[in-house]
């Protein structure tokens, strides 16, 4: 049975992603469903900047939204990857685009090559030589914008900002302007919630985007799995660095690896949403504090200091009430996954949720999901550095499927069929993302990889196919505009 009452906690960027999604696939589907979010004007957000995965933009275009007024109106910037700065040893650096080249070349094993001939797997990827010449995804072509290239790009945002823009842009949506005390349960689960105002909202269906809060999903008898066994930060710092005046706006994260944790850069369009992601085993918040300040060469104001928790819900779908967002999660900022899980969960959510076994589906693929980026994450802690106490600790012992896959990939690159399809053909952790960062850490084998090109005709295919693709996104990253300059005329053009 489908709900003909949806009822959304928590305001944020989730929350409205969810309110958006979820009357959408309503309206399509023939539901009937009334969407409602409640939240609270007294609640404020950190709002210290967050990276999208492409499956963000391609929901803008889903719902017909202008990329250039969301950019305009929230102050977001391009995102093509991160930059890992000190990771695999200090004063080294890779990089982990976002695109996938793979799509253009029919399969060929351009990574086999790149590793073979001692080179970047990253000189094939269109979104590399964005990043390396700082430049926007279009170019001026007879007057007019074109593309670079067929690759869906990220962004950066203030999540406050974002999350404002979005309600916004939805319509039909009901808001409630208050604070959940308590809920009522009842056979299904949620019966009705109890507000601060003492009024009483009943509802059919409840998602809980309430963040750490878990305002719903708690007082169903949520279990939370811990990953502080697997996960080495535990602590963040966020604050704010301003933008000086002209300085270029970098179109990547960078995450910069420190002696206790790891500082994350994110630029908007004003400023840098920075933070120090530590572990308090190996520091207290003064020192680490004191670390960013000599890193920086400059004083900082910590927003905040807030302890991690990192881990997730065993099952964020009880009964009629599914977490989301920060609700559901909460793993450190390395990989852009919050935004990402939260979307691609609602698509599961909106195509499950009709279905008699659909939570069952859902926390199945949710857990497998969360696991997955926790692994994903871990793994760029296998590095040389040992420089630090963090250091020596962090090289401990990894997943077991992590583990396994590193043997596995000392042997031969990583293939696709090493990566099981996810649910719904949803997009996911594949070699487009795993293989820059083991080319970066190091953990690639060139023996091996020249093992896989040893066959002359496809070793010179590949060759060739690489060759153009270097030439190709060269040229076209040198024809695109400067990043700045390009949001800057996104302004001026309804100034």
């Amino acid at each position: 049975m489908t709900p003909k009452r949806i009822v959304i906690v928590g305001g944020g960027t989730a929350g409205w992603l969810a309110a958006m999604m979820l009357s959408d696939v309503a309206a399509r589907k023939g539901w009937g469903a009334a969407v409602t979010v409640v939240e609270s004007s007294r609640i404020g957000t950190i709002g210290v900047g967050e990276g999208s995965t492409a499956v963000f933009r391609q929901m803008l275009g889903h719902f017909g939204l202008s990329e250039a007024e969301f950019l305009r109106e929230t102050g977001a910037t391009i995102k093509y990857g991160i930059r890992h700065r000190d990771w695999r040893r200090v004063g080294h650096h890779y990089d982990g685009p976002i695109d996938d080249p793979g799509l253009v070349t029919g399969g060929l094993p351009l990574d086999a090559y790149a590793v073979a001939a001692g080179r970047s797997v990253g000189q094939a990827h269109l979104f590399q030589h964005l990043m390396d010449k700082g430049r926007a995804p279009v170019a001026l072509r007879g007057g007019r914008q074109v593309a670079a290239g067929p690759f869906h790009h990220a962004y950066h945002f203030d999540q406050a900002l974002v999350g404002a823009w979005l309600r916004r842009k939805a319509r039909g949506i009901a808001v409630i302007d208050d604070e959940v005390a308590g809920i009522e349960t009842g056979a299904a689960g949620i019966a009705a919630l109890r507000m601060v105002s003492g009024a009483r909202v009943e509802g059919d269906f409840f998602v809980d985007a309430s963040g750490f809060k878990r305002a719903l999903i708690l007082g169903l008898g949520a279990e939370w799995i811990s990953y502080a066994d697997v996960l080495p930060v535990n602590r963040a710092m966020p604050f704010w660095v301003d933008l000086k005046p002209g300085q270029e706006i970098p179109p990547m994260t960078v995450a910069w690896a420190q002696k206790n944790g790891w500082l994350w850069q994110i630029p908007t369009q004003e400023r840098f949403g920075m933070g120090y992601v530590y572990s308090d085993a190996h520091i207290g918040p003064e020192a680490a504090q004191a670390e960013v300040e000599a890193a920086l060469g400059h004083k900082i104001e910590p927003r905040r200091d807030i302890k991690i928790d990192a881990g997730r819900l065993r099952a964020p779908w009880i009964g009629n009430c599914v977490a989301l967002g920060l609700a559901s999660s909460f793993l450190e900022p390395l990989e852009a996954t919050s935004i990402h899980g939260t979307i691609t969960q609602l698509m599961m959510l909106a195509e499950w949720l009709p279905l008699p076994d659909g939570a069952a589906r859902y926390n199945a693929a949710v857990g497998a999901q969360v696991d997955d980026f926790r692994d994903f994450i871990r793994l760029h802690y296998v590095t040389e550095r040992r420089d630090s106490g963090f250091w020596c600790d962090v090289a401990g012992s990894l997943p077991g499927a992590l583990q396994d896959r590193l043997d596995l990939w000392a042997t031969r690159l990583p293939r696709p069929s090493d990566f099981a399809p996810f649910a719904l053909g949803l997009p996911h952790l594949q070699g487009q993302l795993y293989t820059p960062v083991l080319d970066g850490l190091g953990l690639l084998s060139r023996a091996a990889a020249r093992a896989e090109m040893a066959d002359a005709p496809l070793r010179d295919r590949t060759r060739a196919a690489h060759a153009g693709l270097v030439a190709e996104y060269t040229r076209a990253a040198g024809q695109c505009l400067p990043h700045r300059a390009w949001l800057d005329s996104l302004r001026e053009k309804v100034s």
